[in-house]
């Protein structure tokens, strides 16, 4: 069980939680702060990260832990199957002023998988044990005063960990949680659980569907409310995942599970207003797909400007014209294209009725 020194920001947090699930290729730090600003989720997490390319110099992997300045709990999720590797990234994790960190045990991707990472670990529970244990290592010397200078990383990745940390920054412990599915390709719910409540994350986040399901199909939330009847009483807490389409139905479903709470993927695709229940007229998305546009090339300048193209095809729907407008939209290279599409629509001044 977890004390109360580990569980950090999660004893604060008022429930039921419900957050942002992290996504790759989605929650980059451009989404995070529009979803953040329009939504205020209870908590947020990056895209998940490799740990063994962050150890063997990839430096490029470290643009997912670039953050905005926020008092929203914002927690950094990594994958792998090295457990001396998650030792040493939690240095990393910490110098950048993160308030928790992740670890992904659910990733359905076959090329993460096979490689014993993600939802692979989950065929190796002792594997999944031993990288807590080591996570939990790296995080209390750290809090102890050990430098990420003496943890053997590469100096490219302690370069810019210099750079983009937070200075000075006290060395508190960080809390460690876990995002994991009900199996691998068979519902293994209540043997997986157990043996991840060996380790004491002080938070499990479970999707109801196995790998071999990827994201087809319905999730199981059944075996999301016997993951948390595992849970109650053990100090970890349990958010279910999958298929919540609304702050109406994720409420509905933390009550009918007996849930800590959620986590909200999809459906906050071009909708940060999911976490309120409010919906934004066509206008109001366009202008905040304009300020994601801002955010990104703030944020995060180096990332290519084409990754912004489907978050504006999310944003753009609702009106007369809209089918046409994200065709316009997917092919634009920078902000200002953006504008020049949007402005229009925005000053027009005749009613535009809902449509497509």
């Amino acid at each position: 069980m977890a004390n109360l020194l580990e569980r950090g920001f999660w004893t604060k947090l008022k429930k039921p939680i419900i957050g942002l699930s992290p996504m790759d290729g989605v929650t980059d730090a451009a989404f995070r702060f529009v979803t953040d600003t329009y939504g205020h989720p209870a908590i947020l997490f990056t895209e998940f990260t490799s740990v063994e390319g962050i150890v063997h110099g990839a430096g490029k992997l470290l643009s997912a832990f670039i953050h905005h300045k926020t008092a929203t709990p914002t927690v950094a999720q990594v994958f792998g199957a090295d457990p001396n590797g998650f030792y040493q990234v939690a240095f990393i994790v910490a110098e950048l002023g993160f308030e928790g960190i992740d670890i992904n045990m659910g990733c359905p991707d076959r090329s993460v998988a096979k490689k014993g990472g993600g939802a692979g670990l989950i065929l190796q529970p002792k594997v999944a044990q031993e990288i807590v244990k080591k996570t939990r290592q790296g995080v209390e010397d750290w809090t102890n005063g050990k430098n990420i200078e003496e943890v053997k990383l590469p100096e490219n990745i302690v370069a810019w960990v210099k750079q983009f940390g937070q200075s000075p920054i006290p060395r508190k412990i960080l809390p460690i949680s876990l995002k994991t599915r009900i199996g691998y390709d068979h519902i293994v719910t209540e043997s997986w659980i157990k043996n991840l409540l060996e380790a004491a994350p002080v938070n499990i986040s479970l999707h109801g569907r196995t790998l071999k399901q990827m994201y087809t199909g319905k999730a199981d939330w059944e075996e999301i409310g016997k993951a948390a009847a595992l849970c109650q009483a053990t100090g970890t807490t349990l958010l279910g995942n999958g298929d919540v389409k609304s702050i109406a139905d994720a409420k509905e479903k933390i009550r009918t599970y007996n849930l800590d709470g959620v986590l909200i993927g999809r459906a906050s695709f071009g909708n940060p207003w999911v976490f309120t229940g409010v919906e934004a007229d066509y206008k109001k998305r366009l202008l905040v797909a304009l300020e994601h546009c801002e955010a990104l090339e703030k944020l995060i300048p180096d990332q290519p400007f084409i990754t912004m193209r489907k978050h504006l095809a999310w944003y753009c729907r609702g009106f007369v014209g809209a089918t046409a407008v994200r065709q316009k939209l997917v092919l634009v290279k920078n902000t200002e294209e953006v504008r020049q599409i949007i402005f229009p629509i925005l000053h027009a001044t005749s009613e535009v009725a809902a449509g497509d």
